[in-house]
């Protein structure tokens, strides 16, 4: 389909963008070819529907995104200038040949999808984080903050989740891996998901959540709603920030609470990052088992300090923390991307107490091409996996410090 380019063709198509703002009509061929006309110029058939589609995609649509987000293998689009467009497919980064007319185009973009979502998006306010109507997640920052250009960064949620065996057929989950995280699931072992940017945390605790029980009811908090469990009870609370007079905020710790009170057979807070840790732990050790969420962490030992650090901002001591901890959390499934861009469960610890009383974490398992390998405290994780919650925590029955 033909469409217009050039300067001549983006000056014309500008006059028909303000011909259409002006008048209110929406952007169908017949009202393109009437503003075509205003504008002293008449255009074939072709031209007129490609001017039109160009239009609707700019006004309507993600624009020159489109092609991107509608592409099944793509996870996220990065924009960092008119003629730099990525894409990650699960194999790292790569350089499209997506191009915008120049920068004032992917601002226009940012502030549209931005006001799309509710979002505000403009001088006093250079930066917006929401959820699309379509559950694909926002992020853009306007100059002057972001020199140069807008930049934008979008994530696309699949419409379903990855089931575990597609996990293992992609190298998630190394052959034989998902009998352990069967186990874990069935136990009610309270875990995190842990890992850097884009290794697959919601991707792969989406996964788990579809093998809770059909007879369970599952409630998420979530900063943006991404989770998207195969199963059949879910309740999702999302939350929502401060209006522009500064009222209506609700976050993730308010959600927490709220959830505690919506009887849930399974807490999950889509990403622990703030006082919410407190609650989520208080939660855990009181009767709400199976908990899990993710956590963004370097390595599986850091979780316990990351934990830390986000408890005291709330107010609790060291020593509490480490105790509700102990009691609360069982099991880390660290995620990492190899240098090939690939995802991989790359460690499986469990929690002890050290002779401090402070919780560190011992690796039970590690990734293997051919199947997990096991590490020392593989024994306190299978003892765990038996047992189920009854003798969750380092602290439960049977799986003391010596044990490993």
């Amino acid at each position: 389909m033909s469409t217009l380019a050039g300067i001549e063709g983006a000056a014309l198509l500008d006059g028909v963008r303000r011909w259409l703002a002006e008048s209110g009509a929406d952007p169908t061929p017949a009202r393109v070819a009437q503003a075509l006309r205003e504008q002293g110029r008449v255009l074939g058939d072709a031209e007129v529907l490609g001017a039109a589609a160009q239009l609707r995609s700019e006004l309507v649509g993600s624009g020159p995104l489109e092609p991107l987000l509608a592409d099944p293998s793509v996870t996220d689009v990065l924009v960092s200038a008119p003629d730099r467009v990525w894409v990650d497919r699960g194999g790292g980064l790569e350089l499209t040949p997506v191009r915008f007319a120049d920068a004032a185009a992917v601002r226009r973009l940012a502030q549209r999808l931005a006001a799309v979502a509710g979002r505000r998006l403009d001088d006093a306010r250079p930066w917006a984080d929401a959820r699309l109507p379509d559950g694909t997640r926002l992020h853009a920052v306007l100059p002057p903050v972001a020199v140069g250009c807008a930049c934008l960064s979008l994530r696309v949620v699949r419409p379903r989740a990855f089931t575990l065996g597609e996990l293992v057929e992609a190298g998630t989950v190394p052959p034989g891996g998902d009998r352990m995280l069967r186990a874990l699931v069935d136990a009610r072992l309270s875990f995190l998901v842990s890992g850097g940017t884009g290794t697959g945390k919601t991707t792969l605790l989406s996964a788990l959540l579809g093998l809770v029980g059909p007879d369970e009811r599952i409630v998420l908090a979530e900063d943006s709603a991404e989770l998207r469990p195969d199963h059949p009870h879910v309740v999702r609370l999302e939350t929502r920030p401060a209006n522009q007079e500064g009222a209506g905020l609700v976050t993730l710790e308010d959600l927490v609470r709220q959830a505690l009170r919506m009887r849930p057979d399974r807490l999950v807070v889509g990403e622990v990052r703030g006082p919410e840790v407190v609650h989520l732990l208080a939660a855990l050790n009181t009767g709400h088992e199976g908990g899990c969420g993710t956590v963004h962490a370097n390595a599986a030992t850091d979780v316990p300090a990351r934990l830390e650090a986000l408890g005291t901002a709330a107010g609790l001591d060291r020593a509490a923390l480490h105790s509700q901890l102990a009691a609360a959390l069982s099991v880390v499934l660290h995620l990492v991307r190899d240098r090939s861009g690939r995802r991989r469960i790359a460690e499986v610890h469990v929690l002890e107490r050290d002779p401090s009383g402070l919780v560190r974490t011992v690796p039970a398992l590690r990734w293997g091409a051919e199947a997990f390998v096991r590490e020392r405290g593989w024994e306190r994780l299978r003892g765990l996996l038996r047992g189920g919650a009854s003798g969750s925590g380092p602290g439960g029955a049977g799986v003391g410090g010596g044990e490993s």
